[in-house]
C-alpha cells in the first residue's frame, strides 16, 4: 500500500474536467485507488464518487493505491496533483 497526502491549490478545486482526466488514466491500473477529504472517502475510478467529495481550493487531499502498480501509480498521481490540483 502506498499512501500520500497533496493540498489543493487550483483556485476551482477538483472540477469536472480534472476529475475526468483522473478517472481516465486510472481505467488501465489493476491497483485500486481511494482519495479522502475529511471523513469523506471516493473510489477514484469512479467519477461520480468524485464530485460527491466537493473538493476545494486547500483541502487536503489523502490518496491511497494498494496493487501490482502501486509504486509506479503513486508517483504517476503525485505528478498529476502537481500539474493540475
Amino acid at each position: 500500500m502506498k499512501q500520500f497526502t497533496y493540498e489543493v491549490r487550483d483556485e476551482l478545486g477538483l472540477h469536472a474536467r480534472v476529475a475526468t482526466e483522473l478517472v481516465n488514466r486510472l481505467q488501465d491500473s489493476e491497483s485500486s485507488v481511494t482519495l479522502q477529504d475529511g471523513s469523506k472517502t471516493a473510489d477514484a475510478k469512479k467519477m461520480f464518487s468524485l464530485m460527491a467529495l466537493c473538493v476545494q481550493q486547500g483541502d487536503m487531499l489523502t490518496f491511497t493505491i494498494e496493487g501490482g502498480d502501486e509504486e509506479a501509480l503513486s508517483r504517476e498521481l503525485r505528478d498529476f496533483c502537481r500539474k493540475y490540483l
